[in-house]
């Protein structure tokens, strides 16, 4: 049998959908970046949305600082180490190994498109793409997905509530860093197309790996096969010799007494 390590993080049903928003929003990021390269002065655009939000106090301000910690450092820890626990606990290691992978693997992108893009906001702070907006996109983008599989729901039910949570997150944290000034709302949203792209990738290879892992486990024999020990002296009792006289054949029994009358 060649079962999987639990169901797969990435449901046949979505495959097609997640792999088509990856495909648009590939080019928006890269498009995004090059049209903003090198600067450090917002937009028209950038200034409308900023004028929009700016200013918020109490409680929402709370809100967004609270939102903005999700994706700093200690607090990315502390959620992917909390959704990680909880596939664990629920016997999904495969998921547990998508949580980890897909949270590195849309961190690390937006820290190497940084640089190459070259904008800053406050001096010269890289702001392009909004590192923090990917990543809570992500995270509730893999949540929803493994949630819409351990539920059971169905390709409608399932399909609304992965791309709510992708969106409501990434508008969420988007928000929040434009609130506090931390980046551009062009930022977020190159931060929320780079996850769209990323994720979908990565469930695809999460599952992949892990079918091919298991399959390999499962065909490999539960014992040797005979023709591994050929050549090998055998330890079992019936396979030896026996010195007994009533082991040997007749003809040598009589010679073994005729010696032994000599």
């Amino acid at each position: 049998m060649t079962g999987r390590p639990g169901p797969a993080v990435l449901p046949s049903w979505l495959r097609v959908w997640l792999g088509l928003i990856a495909c648009l929003a590939a080019p928006v990021v890269l498009v995004l970046g090059v049209g903003y390269a090198d600067e450090s002065e917002p937009r028209e655009w950038d200034m409308r949305i900023f004028a929009a939000v700016d200013g918020v106090g109490p409680p929402w301000r709370h809100v967004a600082v609270v939102t903005d910690f999700l994706g700093e450092p200690a607090g990315a820890v502390l959620l992917v180490a909390a959704v990680v626990t909880g596939c664990l606990l629920l016997r999904h290691p495969r998921a547990a190994v998508f949580v980890v992978t897909g949270a590195g693997l849309t961190v690390g992108t937006t820290t190497l498109l940084k640089p190459v893009v070259g904008r800053t906001i406050h001096g010269d702070n890289l702001s392009y793409p909004s590192g923090h907006t990917a990543f809570l996109t992500a995270m509730a983008l893999m949540v929803s997905l493994l949630a819409a599989g351990r539920l059971g729901l169905g390709r409608v039910a399932g399909t609304a509530l992965v791309f709510a949570a992708g969106l409501v997150a990434g508008a969420t944290m988007g928000w929040a860093q434009v609130a506090l000034g931390s980046h551009y709302a062009t930022d977020t949203l190159g931060g929320w197309c780079t996850a769209l792209a990323v994720l979908p990738v990565t469930a695809w290879l999460v599952d992949r790996t892990a079918d091919r892992l298991t399959d390999r486990w499962a065909g490999l024999p539960a014992h040797p096969p005979d023709q591994w020990t050929a050549g090998r002296p055998s330890d079992r009792p019936s396979d030896r010799p026996s010195d007994r006289p009533s082991d040997r054949p007749p003809g040598r029994r009589a010679d073994a007494g005729r010696q032994q009358g000599r």
